[in-house]
């Protein structure tokens, strides 16, 4: 049966990855029922503030069989890749739910860490007398939900570092001047990553120099949050980096203002740990992800300083002899995929 219980569970990751983008600062979760080797319900969480994944599984089954499903519940498995909620939240708990439902039994990837949490589902789920089943596929369950375990634990967003290289590692011209490494596909990619994370963050230089409008425009999904470091406030409000597309927070040493769309933040010793205040006021702000997408001054100060989850490297076959180089990372590459004639590397921390 055990086999079996890994199946199941593995689509609920599949079904959890469908909140991408949508769901923080909540987990993303997926949940299947099953009765007699069948799935008769399924469902992941809902954007912020919505319905839960156990909820739109049975939510999913009662449309399906209407007033039949509750007999069906009695005797079906739950699979949820997360430990369900205990307390009241934006919704009411899941587990609630699942004890009034008298589910035959509940297979869980992984407890929930937060506070909230954290073993009192599962305690909950117990005493009303169903039968628990913890850590199928654990390591699986917390790799899907690793920009919330990462939040949680470290209080800060999940860091993701991207860029694209030459293929003799090159980062850019000497020049200030704009160069585009990567190709078309690599480029749809990087704006499907844009539309699955809270926020992605560059440079000075970068939005002086490519005027970037880091929105999602190859891809449908939600714009990031924009974090700009402009330390004197050299970039000019008419970049494209402040337009209404998205909110822009601003790191600078000069003023603290806010608007509906743009964030001034000045911080105390602005070149003091910059990466690891930026990170925290972020986590103060509900930020459970971000990109960092440079340039390559940007990109090393968070390697330096050991602040990252996740690196993005794509390699093309542009050959540019002398520029300025790559950010140096020391890492173990994990994964390596062609996207057209680029080369992505995945690469995490030792």
């Amino acid at each position: 049966m055990y086999m079996q219980d890994e199946h199941y569970m593995k689509r609920c990751f599949e079904l959890a990855q469908l909140g991408s983008g949508t769901v923080s600062p909540n987990p993303m979760v997926g949940a299947v029922i099953v009765y007699e080797d069948k799935i008769i319900g399924e469902g992941y969480t809902s954007p912020y503030g919505g319905p839960h994944a156990e909820v739109n599984a049975i939510q999913d089954c009662s449309s399906k069989y209407g007033q039949s499903a509750d007999e069906l519940f009695t005797k079906s498995t739950l699979y949820v890749s997360l430990e369900p909620c205990s307390h009241f939240g934006k919704t009411p708990p899941c587990a609630d739910l699942i004890i009034q439902k008298q589910f035959s039994k509940v297979v869980i990837g992984c407890i929930d860490p937060f506070a909230k949490v954290n073993g009192e589902g599962v305690k909950k789920i117990k005493d009303a007398g169903i039968e628990v089943m913890v850590g199928v596929l654990e390591k699986e369950a917390k790799w899907s939900n690793r920009r919330f375990f990462t939040k949680l634990e470290k209080s800060r967003p999940y860091v993701i570092l991207k860029w694209a290289e030459t293929a003799d590692g090159y980062f850019a011209p000497e020049e200030q001047q704009q160069l585009w490494i990567s190709n078309e596909a690599s480029k749809q990619l990087v704006h499907k990553w844009r539309s699955e994370e809270d926020a992605i963050l560059v440079g000075k230089n970068t939005a002086i120099a490519d005027n970037p409008s880091l929105t999602v425009r190859e891809w449908s999904g939600k714009n990031p949050k924009r974090i700009l470091i402009d330390k004197h406030l050299d970039v000019p409000l008419t970049n494209s980096i402040y337009s209404e597309e998205a909110e822009t927070i601003i790191f600078n040493d000069v003023k603290s203002e806010w608007t509906a769309k743009r964030k001034f933040i000045a911080l105390e010793n602005f070149d003091l740990y910059l990466p690891q205040t930026i990170l925290y006021q972020l986590f103060l702000m509900d930020v459970q992800s971000i990109i960092i997408e440079g340039g390559a001054h940007t990109l090393q100060q968070f390697i330096d300083a050991n602040l990252w989850d996740e690196a993005r490297v794509i390699t093309s076959k542009t050959i540019l002899h002398k520029g300025k180089k790559s950010p140096k990372i020391n890492g173990k590459i994990t994964e390596i995929l062609k996207i057209s004639t680029d080369t992505l590397k995945i690469i995490l921390p030792l």
